[in-house]
């Protein structure tokens, strides 16, 4: 059956938009440290909290025309909004733990395990070659990155020291399981029917309403100083709000698995700005780690042969002498995803 014409493109674009909103994304470590006097809970509950919101209220309409089918569900909305809450907590207070690059590549790189679990325990879906390949140059990048860091810190060169940067990794670990939760609630209610915009304001709004008490208690220092506000301001517009707008449209496209590994663009870009801007010295292993990444995005993201189809009907090709033994070879079985 031949693919209609208006999707061909879809996972191109799709991988496009999730790459876009992991450079921002990118961002967010380093703009962070432009507010020490912020603790890590604040600046997560401000940017995720704020930006949540903001979809919601943008999203308004097309979550009141899809009210019926997200009460359907009400379910995944709250487990989803319980992931975008717990999100962003812990992911500030593992960079803050263990240094803006490891922070960001231990929540970031163990996402795409957290995701193929979840898809399979909950979907069934199996996972292609070229994802199992993509994920391996991934986390074998961000394993080196966190290696390198790690050294560091038990030798006091590092952000912080060796048990603080233990504590950093193990929450960074918890951010990234609660990252894929929250992709797949938001990817399971857009294959079920409702809007990529309703889906992501509905998800990014509940948990920006349970981030508001934390907001509360803990966002004094946001309005201490008009720098303070604007880096929580930048936080919520621009890596959380049109991040997720972007990482959104991607998911209406492109399986969970695969938007979460392509993310693994995030703690590259993070690191290279921890090093340029911040600071913070990423020894060869970590540049290393960062080559991985990269490469693994290249396989994830080059374009796949289609495989040849046999018209219905058609008569099947002439047997040829046998010289040598035959390759075993099964064919692609109709409909399997290029990704």
């Amino acid at each position: 059956m031949t693919r209609p014409a208006g999707r061909t493109a879809g996972p191109g674009l799709g991988a496009l938009a999730v790459l876009l909103a992991s450079v921002l994304w990118g961002t967010t470590g380093t703009a962070a440290t432009f507010a020490p006097q912020v603790g890590p809970l604040a600046i997560g509950a401000a940017a995720m909290g704020l930006g949540g919101l903001l979809q919601a209220l943008l999203a308004g309409r097309g979550i009141a025309r899809a009210r019926e089918r997200l009460r359907e569900q009400w379910r995944i909305v709250l487990l989803g909004g319980a992931g975008v809450a717990l999100y962003p907590l812990a992911f500030y207070t593992s960079m803050h733990l263990a240094g803006v690059a490891v922070g960001t590549v231990v929540s970031i790189g163990s996402a795409p395990l957290a995701s193929a679990l979840i898809e399979r325990l909950a979907d069934g879906r199996s996972l292609s070659r070229r994802w199992l390949a993509g994920a391996a140059l991934g986390l074998a990048g961000t394993v080196l990155l966190c290696a390198a860091e790690a050294a560091q810190a038990g030798t006091g060169a590092g952000t912080g020291s060796a048990r603080q940067t233990v504590v950093g990794v193990g929450l960074g670990l918890v951010a990234g399981l609660t990252y894929a939760v929250y992709a797949w609630a938001a990817h399971r209610l857009i294959t079920r029917g409702v809007t990529s915009r309703a889906a992501m304001g509905a998800v990014f709004g509940l948990g920006g309403l349970m981030l508001v008490p934390v907001l509360l208690a803990t966002g004094a220092p946001l309005v201490a100083s008009w720098a303070n506000a604007g880096v929580g301001l930048y936080m919520a517009l621009v890596p959380m709000f049109t991040g997720y707008v972007l990482f959104g449209f991607g998911l209406s496209r492109i399986p969970v698995s695969t938007a979460t590994t392509l993310s693994l663009l995030e703690p590259a870009v993070a690191a290279v700005f921890a090093v340029l801007v911040v600071g913070e010295h990423l020894p060869a292993l970590g540049w290393t780690g960062i080559a991985l990444v990269v490469a693994c995005l290249g396989v994830l993201t080059a374009p796949s042969r289609p495989a040849r189809v046999r018209a219905p009907g058609a008569a099947a090709p002439a047997p040829q002498p046998r010289t040598t033994a035959p390759a075993a070879s099964a064919p692609t079985p109709p409909g399997t995803p290029d990704w």
